[in-house]
């Protein structure tokens, strides 16, 4: 099988554990168990929406959270502290490149990294930002508006020029 082929073929769905938006610029994440997503603009009641530009979502792996712990030499850490909007499982955030992905009942499209800041080494203690980086994952556009939940699925979308195979 080709690699073009791989890059199209996902083992499962992913899964929405949780979801925050930050109200304003260094406030506390409000955790929600469902947020709108308004194309274009980014999800109701987080200081990013309305601000148009490629980081309208950001998203990370549950995966990802237990190695940044194992990096930092603690048991686990706090998803709330990543300040990432949506905590998902269950698929690999990277292999989202260049795809749109249904989420609940919105479509957002991969574009690009969520790299770590400044505020991690606040969050988590000295080395959080080296702790952090290739695991911060991902940020994305809202192309069509619509709910997404705790508990929904985080879907790649198939299409005629990327045919994606999911096996449940």
């Amino acid at each position: 099988m080709e690699i073009k082929e791989l890059m199209k073929t996902f083992r499962q769905d992913g899964l929405v554990e949780r979801i925050t938006v930050r109200p304003e610029r260094r406030a506390n994440v409000v955790e929600l168990n469902n947020v709108e997503a308004a194309a274009g603009l980014g999800l109701q009641g987080d200081r990013y929406k309305g601000r148009g530009g490629v980081r309208q979502v950001t998203l990370i792996q549950a995966e990802h959270l237990s190695a940044v712990a194992s990096i930092l030499g603690v048991e686990s850490i706090d998803f709330t502290l990543t300040r990432r909007n949506i905590l998902v499982s269950g698929i690999n955030l990277l292999s989202l490149k260049d795809k749109d992905f249904r989420l609940g009942e919105a479509v957002l499209r991969y574009s690009g990294d969520c790299h770590p800041c400044s505020r991690m080494e606040e969050a988590f203690g000295p080395g959080a930002y080296n702790a952090m980086r290739g695991h911060g994952g991902i940020t994305a556009k809202v192309i069509q508006s619509g709910r997404i939940s705790v508990g929904d699925r985080l879907t790649p979308i198939v299409t005629e020029d990327t045919e994606v195979k999911s096996q449940d």
